[in-house]
This record gives C-alpha cells, structure tokens and sequence, in this order.
C-alpha cells in the first residue's frame, strides 16, 4: 500500500501546487491514499468547508491538523458532518472533532490515522502526546496493523524521541509545524518509516509563508506585523511511504519536492 502525504499546505500558494502536482504524482507513484496537513490551508490560519472541498476535488483523501485546528470557527461544520479529517488527539479540554481515524483504503485495507500536537515550544494545553498515542495505537491495532502518524510539532527531540518510542509498532510516522522539510526520512530499526518534518507545500520566496519583507522587519523592528501569505512560485513537498498491509512495517519512505 503507498501512502502519499502532503506537508502543511498554506494558503492559496500551496493550494495551488496541490491542483498543479497531485494528480500526477497519484499516477507515476501509483499512489492508493492521498493524506494532506490541511491547517494552514485557509489563508494560512485553519481550514474551511470551501477549501476542504476544493483540496478533496483535488485528490487530497484524507486531512490532519494542528494547533491552527480552530482558527476558522467554520471547522466545527467539516466535524460535525464526519469528514475525512482528524484534528490533535491530544487536546486536554473537550474539542470538536476527533483524534483518529480507520479508513477502509482498498480490497478490505484498513489505515489508521493518528494526528498529534506536541507540547515543547507549542502554544496550547495538550496532554502527553507520547502516552496517548500509545493508547490510540492499542485500540487500532485491534483493527489493523497499518498505522500512519502526523506528530505536529516544534521540536526535533520530541519527533525523534516519538519515533523511536513508537516504532515497529505504527507504519509511520511523519512531522509536520516547521514547514521545512528535513534530510533524515528513514525507516527504523523496527519498521516504522519516519521523518522529522516534512515541509511546506507552499510558497517558495517566503519565511515559513509568509511574505519575506514582513517577516523580516519581524525580527529587524522587534514588532509583530500583521500577518500577510507570500504567493508564487510555490513548491510542493510530500513523502511517500510504502507499508507491507500484512505486518504494517514500512519497506521504503522517499521525499518529494516540485
């Protein structure tokens, strides 16, 4: 089973790329399920039903979030409908939305999707991502052996340390929230592919998406600017995993970027 999924997609940039690359990525790579982080997506802050749609025209089978999960207030809709999107299952208070998933992936498959905040150097009150994704791992495997996760986080210790902590027991696990992709996609000792980041899919001229003069003045000035998203050319980041469906050990993990 190959699993492509696509790193914070920001803004109209990014959605762009998506439309422009996907399709053909999904043919050459024979790609079975498309998984996108999708909360950066609406303008670089949250997602909306409009966009939810345009991005699933596009290919995109499946959403994660982050800790931008509720920034547009239109998300509760795509929750309340149970659309194919997971937000961070380790939000302490009582949210919308749900932290994971079982998707029926093709000929009896199942995939389980787990989406998860970090806590180091992250705003938000979340519980131990590392304790309860090991939970949500029990419960899914009792379901199926092929699991994919989206660690949403800032620091590559807590990644890493999620990785390890996890493998052999997900298919994989893939960061997201820094938007830069990193050099270290591998398959561990045990089976589960990893990445420490993924990267943006987004506008390449920007700091992170946004527009380079601002951000730069950000820093210069010592001020906060009122945020505003760079736009083309853009580039498009993914990863494509490719999980044994009997075992749910990963064989390959290979990056993307066009």
């Amino acid at each position: 089973m190959k699993i492509l999924f696509i790193g914070d997609i920001v803004g109209r940039s990014g959605r762009k790329a998506v439309f422009k690359n996907l399709e053909d990525v999904k043919t050459k790579y024979g790609i079975d399920f498309c998984i996108a982080n999708g909360e950066n997506s609406a303008g670089g802050l949250g997602m909306t039903p409009a966009i939810y749609e345009e991005l699933s025209c596009a290919g995109v089978d499946f959403f994660t979030m982050g800790n931008h999960t509720f920034s547009k207030s239109e998300i509760d809709t795509l929750f309340k409908n149970g659309e194919n999107l997971v937000r961070p299952a380790n939000y302490k208070e009582k949210v919308a939305g749900e932290g994971y998933a079982i998707i029926h992936v093709k000929n009896g498959v199942k995939l389980g999707i787990i989406n998860l905040s970090g806590r180091v150097y992250m705003d938000g009150d979340f519980d131990n991502p590392f304790t309860v994704c090991k939970s949500l791992v029990d419960t899914i495997r009792k379901s199926t052996n092929c699991i994919f996760v989206d660690f949403h986080a800032e620091a590559t210790s807590e990644k890493i340390a999620l990785g390890f902590y996890l493998d052999g027991l997900v298919s994989c696990i893939a960061g997201t929230h820094t938007h830069v992709q990193t050099s270290d996609a591998r398959v561990l000792p045990n089976g589960t592919a990893y990445i420490t980041d993924v990267g943006m899919t987004g506008p390449l001229n920007s700091v992170l998406g946004l527009k380079t003069e601002i951000a730069v003045d950000r820093f210069v000035k010592d001020e906060k600017s009122h945020y505003q998203q760079s736009e083309e050319p853009s580039l498009f980041r993914a990863i494509i995993v490719d999980i044994d469906e009997a075992t749910g050990h990963s064989g390959s993990i290979e990056t993307l970027e066009l």
